[in-house]
């Protein structure tokens, strides 16, 4: 992990690219089957779609590389999200309010994993604390990229630490954070540097935790198949999601 950046996109190996193609045969086969799509069907979200095994493996191949060093591993690995990104996204669902269309649009849909909005006004609560973010490129689309904010965790740790200080970590998800959330967002659009991340299968991507990413506008040709990626957000406890270790 760059300390600086905040993410790391290690080059190809081998055995990356070998793990994708079986996630990436797996991954059509739970596609042609009935899922759900968002955003007038540009997006299929996919949490816990890949059913890899309890050792992270899919069709007997190993999940395994240099990524490895640079992560605390969990005990068992949750199945995978399978995000895919289709031709046209992001369209606009009939329950999604003109501002959150236009924020999704213009600023990639910008957020921290973990802070889910809840109720109608969509306040923030920590409710999915997670070690850290590996991604898997399954095809190699280059349309609608993963987007990150180099050095955003650094700000967005920042932020959290006087949101959450003298809060118990158990008590962590009973905080509304929206208002200084939304601030340290802003923050970090005005002082970080967004970058576009095009990987390819045998590639892996490793996100800090609090580094503020999202999602690219589909632009170019489009492709029927969109842009699969299998996606590990292990769960920690809260202590640890807030504390400033790399993972």
């Amino acid at each position: 992990m760059n300390e600086t950046k905040g993410y790391h996109v290690f080059d190809s190996e081998a055995c990356v690219a070998t793990w994708a193609k079986a996630a990436y045969d797996v991954a059509r086969d739970v596609l042609r089957g009935p899922v759900e799509r968002r955003h007038g069907g540009t997006w299929y979200v996919g949490v816990d779609a890949l059913p890899n095994a309890a050792d992270g493996s899919i069709g007997q191949v190993p999940l395994t590389g240099t990524w490895e060093n640079h992560i605390v591993p969990p005990a068992t690995w949750h199945r995978a999200q399978l995000s895919v990104i289709f031709p046209g996204y992001p369209r606009k669902d009939p329950d999604e309010s003109d501002g959150a269309h236009r924020y999704r649009r213009l600023r990639d849909a910008a957020h921290v994993d973990g802070l889910l909005p809840e109720g109608q006004q969509r306040r923030r609560h920590l409710r999915e604390p997670h070690g850290f973010i590996l991604g898997f490129p399954l095809n190699a689309v280059r349309a609608s990229p993963l987007v990150v904010w180099e050095g955003s965790y650094l700000i967005m740790q920042d932020a959290f630490r006087r949101a959450y200080q003298g809060v118990e970590p158990d008590s962590y998800g009973d905080l509304d954070v929206t208002d200084i959330y939304q601030m340290a967002r802003q923050e970090v659009f005005a002082r970080c540097e967004r970058v576009l991340i095009q990987a390819v299968p045998g590639q892996a991507i490793l996100l800090h935790r609090h580094l503020l990413h999202g999602v690219t506008a589909w632009e170019g040709a489009d492709d029927p198949e969109g842009r699969m990626i299998a996606y590990f957000r292990p769960l920690v406890a809260p202590a640890r999601w807030f504390s400033p270790d790399r993972h």
